[in-house]
């Protein structure tokens, strides 16, 4: 098996592009880069954190990466493109109660789930990021509920200490510089699996080549994990996402490059394509906050039927 991670153990997204941009179009988006005015420049223990807005809306960034913010264009507003795929769990539990996110990015998402999960009980953040929930709160507008708890921790440490189960565990954990191994390993997934309830659902961001290749490829190398320990899963591709965020980012009409979200939806429950149906009646309360949703539906790549 290919080893796709560094020796630090790190996955570089960019390790995975087969098809280099046309010069032109990589100069423009480094000049059209350019234009952020920075609100904010910190360092913490883990990262170079900034906030900064430009002509579409203000991001969080680390380093040189994008890694949430709020848009607000006459294309589109809302949430960075890609975290709309992390609204479709809704289809499949509607009734959830307790929700754990790993990744808090700039609270958007807690806000959303609060709106959306009229059963909703309780919420947990864990973030490693000292800095980011009064980043949310200064600059993205995060606003706290009684129903949310924010854990500075590191994930596996918390997920080795948690006694706790819950509907719904939503991961995003993409760093600036790539994604990190240990999210990928047995130990990861079993301690996934543990503080899941049954029939719970677990929704990971990875990325892909475009074409979403098996063979031999990052997007199979996941895949196969998630073969091993849930019954069923689905993948979204993030064809929409990407379509907008070049759009509004660089003004151009394809993406540029060949790497892209890889949303995977997983449970011990049976998943069928009926699930995110546009006629699904639950998906009218997910348009209110995301009114192109369908897009994003329409973006399911497969479902993997597996034990």
């Amino acid at each position: 098996m290919k080893d796709f991670f560094d020796k630090n153990g790190i996955m570089i997204p960019e390790t995975l592009i087969t098809k280099e941009a046309a010069p032109k179009d990589t100069a423009r988006a480094l000049i059209i880069s350019g234009y952020d005015k920075v609100l904010l420049q910190k360092e913490s223990d883990f990262h170079s954190i900034s906030v900064c807005e430009n002509h579409i809306g203000r991001f969080l960034r680390y380093g040189i990466s994008y890694q949430a913010g709020i848009i607000n264009s006459d294309l589109y507003s809302g949430n960075i493109p890609y975290l709309n795929y992390f609204l479709i769990p809704f289809l499949l539990k509607p009734e959830a109660k307790n929700i754990l996110l790993i990744g808090f990015g700039s609270g958007l998402l807690v806000n959303h789930y609060e709106k959306l999960f009229e059963k909703l009980a309780r919420i947990d953040v864990v973030d490693i990021e000292e800095n980011i929930l009064s980043v949310a709160k200064e600059f993205f507008g995060f606003t706290q509920s009684e129903k949310f708890s924010f854990n500075l921790q590191d994930a596996l440490v918390y997920l080795r200490k948690n006694r706790k189960k819950y509907d719904i565990i939503a991961v995003d954990v993409a760093g600036n510089e790539g994604l990190d191994r240990r999210f990928f390993e047995d130990e990861y997934f079993k301690l996934i699996k543990k503080s899941l309830k049954k029939n719970g659902i677990y929704i990971f961001n990875s990325c892909a080549n475009t074409d979403l290749k098996e063979e031999g490829t990052f997007f199979g190398f996941t895949a196969d994990i998630f073969k091993i320990f849930f019954k069923n899963f689905a993948v979204f591709s993030g064809k929409t996402s990407d379509k907008l965020y070049y759009k509004l980012f660089y003004d151009m009409d394809k993406p540029l490059l060949d790497i892209t979200n890889c949303i995977f939806i997983a449970s011990d429950k049976n998943i069928s394509a009926e699930n995110f149906s546009e006629t699904n009646d639950k998906i009218s309360k997910i348009k209110d906050l995301c009114p192109d949703i369908v897009s994003y539906l329409k973006d399911l790549h497969k479902i993997y039927k597996t034990k």
